[in-house]
């Protein structure tokens, strides 16, 4: 689970659930299975985005090199399966360790013929078998075969049987009832005592006997270093001070060699990256928008002269035409002030000047990651334990617009996600959103009204400033007063409110849902600047050009100077005839009414967001959901936190009420999003028993639902029951997927095989540097053809208008 781009699997955990049957729920199963917005096949044809990742033939790709690659942290373990493995455990694990399967670019497991020639169930009755043939040329790095006893060890320590290992996760080994050796010790038999559908999800990675055989190995000796590794690559050294774990080519490897000789992974927080990136640093690294941007406008830029129209020289008309006039202006502190400013101004241009140069040697390669944003309702108590309420909210979201928001501006496909289990182009996606609704605010202000939540209700005055209590909260309290979370917690409160307000921001008794346009605080139409007609854009255009230039000769500055008079006498008559209605007028129909109240309470709901600068998106969707909602008359309360404190002191433990945060998506969603969506179950002390189901909503349907789909191996059945889980958890309405999140990787032009990947993982022997003269070959595209890569092209500075990422076609990539 993730708020800022983690993309690694969600933790298995054995799951503790209800054993009841529950039946209640409107919708039946099958029906619920067919609320489906298109063909299931059609659906899952081809992934919304294709992979980019520079695809060239081993032969154009150069022998040898180094190549850094960036993550936002050393690993501070090297075994996967503890609970503490992140992003970077896994990047290790996948060049010097065995994966029997890895994940192709459309999210299926396939058969990795270095170390697997096959595997296949070959009895189903009285019991599941499965017959493993490993690869006879397999070896470990200290030249032992990989075969059985491997398998045996790593089954015994996370089967869960013995508490001395320290396992985060054992979900399918414990079904195994034992492993045995075949005909020889490249065949292994593995028996299980219940029916696992998602077998191929085992021993990938495998871990050598050596590190698997004891707790001591498990626990302590495989978080620091793995001596015996088999894969393209094995680890040199790990350097704590430079923050950088080296990998080198492994000589006993059997496959193809390695392209690099070294494969860096350098440690470099997210905020940094830029910097990185400017100082040539890194080869390769995952970028937030801002970067990818700067890095677009770079190649745009290059071979331009004049100005850049973009960067700390940048001005609006606006600004530009008030610089001047503080800087002749009859105030001389001011004046010298910004004349100062100005100076400074110009020293930072240049210095992004010339980081922008030094940024011409990188391209943004972008895709969607395996993983999607949600929604998070927090049904554990409060308006949200009502499921009307929760439906409510959802069919209020245009998740449509919410995609547009954050995936438009990078060029990227802006679909909403249909499915909590899977994700366009995986063989188990399909779009069930269908069991919830479409968007639709009159349906959303009918289910609130059922609920009894009805505007213009009597609201109780409270004698002393004391929050709601917010769903989640274990003792009604919101940790304390307002005052105490603000100082202590850092976050920011902010209210969006349906209705009128008077001048103290108390809601008015007497509305009646009519907006009067000009008589707020804010009064539109009073003193506005004017709209501005193409020819005095144009004029501003020119002042903002002089600006820049920082020009000073009397005929430019009095050039200035009538702009800026003309701009001052046109807003002193109050802006342009037209721009706004006259004062008194009627807000259109459909404004939203009065806030809506129950029992003497308003519908008010605590929207939890990190305050990270990471987090910006997340904070532009909350934004929009909070207008959404207002308009069926639901209030939101936001509430900024430290991205520190963000999970664990209010997702994890309930602390709020809207949530955004983002699951990665997994090729086996019946193992590893079970725990996700099980039902909560109350534990001995009273309080509930969650996993990872952290809307504390769930039904023993979707509950029974997963448990049929585990254990069942016709893989067509399967992946119905799958889908018929999902059209429940989407009808729970306790989590509404949005979109899937963006991959922006910036790369060196020369790295091939390399880049927002998207499904699939990566082929470490395959990524290395263009041979001189050399150029990436086609690429798949969405549907799974091939076609040339383009990039921008540059324009002309000034001129450039929308989002750096649009791709002209007249040109090719130079990459």
């Amino acid at each position: 689970m993730s708020h800022d781009g983690a993309t690694s699997r969600p933790a298995r955990r054995p799951v503790l659930r209800s054993a009841a049957f529950l039946v209640s729920g409107a919708l039946a199963v099958t029906a619920l299975a067919g609320c489906s917005s298109g063909d299931d096949e059609a659906e899952s044809s081809s992934p919304a985005a294709a992979q980019d990742i520079a695809p060239a033939a081993r032969g154009d790709i150069a022998d040898g090199g180094t190549l850094r690659w960036a993550v936002d942290a050393l690993p501070v373990t090297l075994n996967s399966f503890q609970a503490d493995a992140d992003a970077g455990t896994s990047r290790v694990a996948g060049a010097v360790l065995p994966s029997m399967y890895r994940l192709d670019n459309q999210g299926r497991a396939v058969r990795d013929p270095d170390f697997l020639e096959k595997a296949e169930v070959i009895e189903r009755e009285p019991k599941q078998v499965v017959l493993y043939k490993l690869n006879q040329q397999a070896v470990w790095s200290d030249g032992r075969e990989i075969g059985a006893a491997d398998f045996a060890a790593q089954w015994r320590a996370l089967s869960g049987k013995d508490s001395a290992y320290w396992t985060a996760h054992n979900a399918g080994y414990d079904r195994i009832e034992k492993i045995e050796r075949g005909k020889n010790n490249l065949e292994v038999r593995v028996t299980f005592a219940k029916p696992y559908a998602d077998w191929r999800s085992l021993f990938s990675p495998l871990y050598p006997k050596d590190v698997m055989g004891t707790p001591d190995a498990f626990n302590e000796e495989a978080r620091r270093k793995l001596k015996v590794t088999a894969g393209p690559f094995s680890i040199k050294g790990i350097d704590r001070d430079a923050k950088d774990i080296t990998l080198v080519r492994n000589p006993r490897w059997w496959g193809r060699q390695a392209k690099l000789e070294q494969l860096v992974l350098r440690a470099v927080p997210r905020e940094d990256r830029a910097e990185a990136l400017v100082a040539g640093k890194v080869d390769l690294a995952a970028v937030d928008p801002e970067e990818a941007s700067r890095i677009s406008f770079a190649d745009r830029d290059k071979g331009s002269s004049g100005p850049l129209a973009h960067g700390p020289g940048a001005l609006t008309p606006a600004q530009s035409m008030r610089s001047w006039a503080v800087a002749h202006g009859d105030d001389e502190d001011a004046a010298d002030a910004e004349l100062d400013t100005r100076a400074k101004t110009r020293k930072a241009v240049t210095k992004y000047e010339k980081e922008q140069s030094r940024l011409e040697g990188y391209v943004v390669r972008k895709s969607l990651e395996p993983a999607f944003t949600q929604l998070a309702l927090n049904g554990a108590e409060g308006p949200l334990a009502d499921e009307r309420v929760r439906r409510a909210v959802a069919r209020a979201i245009d998740r449509k617009k919410l995609a547009e928001v954050v995936l438009k501006p990078l060029g990227l496909p802006a679909h909403p996600v249909g499915s909590h289990l899977a994700l366009a182009g995986q063989q188990a996606y399909a779009d069930s959103s269908g069991a919830l609704g479409s968007q639709d605010t009159t349906e959303a202000r009918a289910l609130l009204a059922d609920a009894g939540w009805v505007p213009g209700g009597p609201l109780k005055k409270e004698t002393a400033k004391t929050k709601p209590k917010t769903a989640g909260s274990e003792d009604g309290s919101e940790s304390g007063s307002e005052g105490k979370k603000s100082s202590e917690s850092g976050s920011e409160g902010k209210k969006s409110k349906a209705g009128t307000e008077d001048k103290k921001g108390a809601v008015s008794d007497s509305d009646d849902g009519t907006y009067i346009v000009g008589e707020s605080d804010q009064k539109p139409g009073d003193r506005q600047p004017p709209l501005l007609d193409p020819a005095r854009t144009a004029a501003h255009r020119y002042t903002a050009l002089l600006h820049q230039a920082d020009a000073h000769k009397l005929r430019e500055a009095d050039k200035e100077k009538k702009y800026a008079d003309q701009y001052a006498k046109e807003a002193a008559q109050g802006g342009a005839p037209g721009a706004y209605a006259p004062k008194g007028t009627a807000a259109p129909a459909g404004a939203p009414a009065g806030p809506l109240a129950k029992d003497g309470k308003p519908l008010t709901l605590r929207f939890v967001l990190p305050s990270g600068p990471g987090s910006d998106s997340l904070r532009a969707v909350a934004d929009r959901i909070s207008r959404m909602l207002e308009k069926i008359g639901i209030r939101t309360e936001t509430s900024k936190v430290a991205d520190a404190s963000y999970f664990k002191d209010h997702i994890a433990s309930g602390q709020y009420d809207l949530a955004l945060y983002s699951w990665p998506v997994s090729a086996f969603p019946a193992t590893d999003a079970r725990p996700i969506y099980a039902k909560p179950v109350p534990a001995a002390d009273g309080s509930l028993t969650v996993e990872q189901n952290y809307t504390r909503v769930g039904t023993d349907h979707i509950d029974q639902l997963f448990d049929q789909a585990i254990g069942e191996l016709d893989e067509g059945e399967e992946r119905s029951l799958v889908k018929q889980a999902d059209a429940r958890i989407w009808a729970a309405a306790g989590s509404i997927p949005l979109y899937q999140r963006p991959e922006l990787v910036a790369a060196r032009r020369s790295v091939a095989n390399a880049g927002a990947f998207g499904f699939q993982e990566p082929d470490y022997e395959n990524i290395g540097f263009l041979k001189p003269g050399a150029r990436p070959g086609a690429r798949p595209n969405a549907s799974g053809k091939a076609s040339a890569s383009v990039s921008s092209s540059a324009s002309p500075a000034g001129k450039s208008s929308g989002s750096p990422f649009e791709k002209p076609s007249e040109k090719p990539s130079e990459k």
